[in-house]
């Protein structure tokens, strides 16, 4: 499937005001995804933002991340994307990584024998373990672990290739565990990123029931609630959209793992969440991205 893509360079601080421009709009269609990054790791200053499209964006649509620069927007390059799988090609020859206990890696390399090996190819969803927020999670989910939370439900929301979900399941591999993601590719994707990994599918305990959903409005998703653990590693606007639902689907108690955020929105986030009935249980920077682990409090 074909897309478009949208980029403009500029300094880090001016790429990052226009990040936290966009979280803070409410008017924001959050279905056109925005992200910003450095161009090189020798070169940590400089920055590219970054929009994709289903369609060749029209001019209102550039207009509209223009406006988030306010005043100082960089040019713009925009390009179709080729139509073979432009994000596999991308991430072609990625290096494994050591996160916590885990050990994620492509086909291409060995697994270790003192890890906990996650094999995850290169696919159509985003989420192999090399971005800081998803090592981060996995930091994360590692330390609850070793810090006694037993999980016996689960979900991982926007899973993507649905590493976290089977990370998850590692660490208690007797709880029920749901995988979402707006994107229906990610089915796919998910089930064949489990075969790799011995993750039974299933509607049991120990197993991964996958759903294509927008958020938790999903029937299933809401019948198989309330949740002791709810992950979502998206982006800072939608945490904050959800903050409500997660709210009543997290059961007193129970945590949240929040990632996809810079550390520059983490105060909008936490805000959201501490409205919500949760506080923070530790919190994990990784480059310029926070993940947060967040507890429900319990009525007294």
């Amino acid at each position: 499937m074909s897309s478009w893509k949208l980029s403009g360079f500029a300094p880090k601080p001016v790429i990052q005001a226009a990040l936290l421009a966009h979280d803070a709009s409410e008017e924001w269609d959050f279905d056109i995804v925005v992200s910003g990054r450095e161009v090189a790791e020798d070169r940590p200053q400089d920055w590219v933002i970054e929009a994709w499209y289903p369609k060749k964006p029209t001019k209102a649509q550039q207009t509209e991340i223009a406006a988030l620069f306010d005043g100082d927007a960089p040019p713009f390059a925009v390009e179709k994307l080729p139509d073979e799988d432009w994000l596999t090609l991308s991430q072609q020859g990625v290096e494994p990584i050591r996160a916590g206990r885990f050990y994620v890696h492509t086909p291409e390399f060995e697994p270790e024998a003192d890890a906990e090996n996650l094999c995850v190819p290169a696919s159509q969803a985003f989420g192999t373990g090399q971005h800081e927020t998803t090592a981060g999670c996995l930091v994360m989910l590692d330390a609850m672990k070793r810090q006694g939370i037993a999980a016996r439900n689960i979900a991982d929301i926007g899973t993507g290739t649905g590493l976290l979900a089977f990370a998850a399941l590692r660490l208690w591999p007797r709880a029920l565990a749901t995988a979402s993601d707006i994107d229906a590719v990610c089915a796919g994707v998910v089930a064949h990123n489990a075969e790799l990994n011995a993750v039974p599918m299933g509607a049991r305990r120990g197993e991964l029931t996958m759903v294509v959903a927008d958020g938790m409005q999903d029937p299933l998703l809401q019948a198989r609630g309330p949740y002791d653990l709810l992950i979502a590693n998206i982006l800072a606007g939608p945490l904050v959209e959800l903050a409500p639902d997660f709210g009543r689907e997290v059961t007193p108690g129970g945590h949240v793992l929040l990632a996809g955020l810079l550390t520059e929105q983490e105060p909008r986030v936490r805000r959201a969440y501490r409205k919500a009935g949760f506080r923070l249980a530790s919190r994990l920077v990784n480059g310029d991205w926070s993940i947060l682990w967040l507890r429900k409090r319990t009525p007294r």
